[in-house]
């Protein structure tokens, strides 16, 4: 664990360790995610790199869908 100080402005830096780690680039979009016991932080992903997550999921379904959701 590393110790980080905060700014006059409120800025923290990302040790150098958590950067390499979890490969955080200048620009990337982060949140702060508060549970109320700690703090997180959660790397935002764009729409574009879900695509092809499903792939081959959505067909294979054992799941029964309710009778009005079933195609005519």
């Amino acid at each position: 664990m590393t110790a980080v100080t905060i700014s006059s402005k409120y800025q923290v830096v990302l040790p150098e360790e958590l950067r390499r780690d979890r490969d955080y680039k200048p620009g990337m979009k982060i949140a702060f995610v508060d549970d109320g016991e700690t703090v997180r932080i959660v790397r935002l992903r764009g729409i574009k790199s879900l695509r092809g997550r499903l792939k081959g999921r959505l067909q294979s379904s054992d799941v029964e869908r309710e009778e009005e959701d079933r195609p005519l």
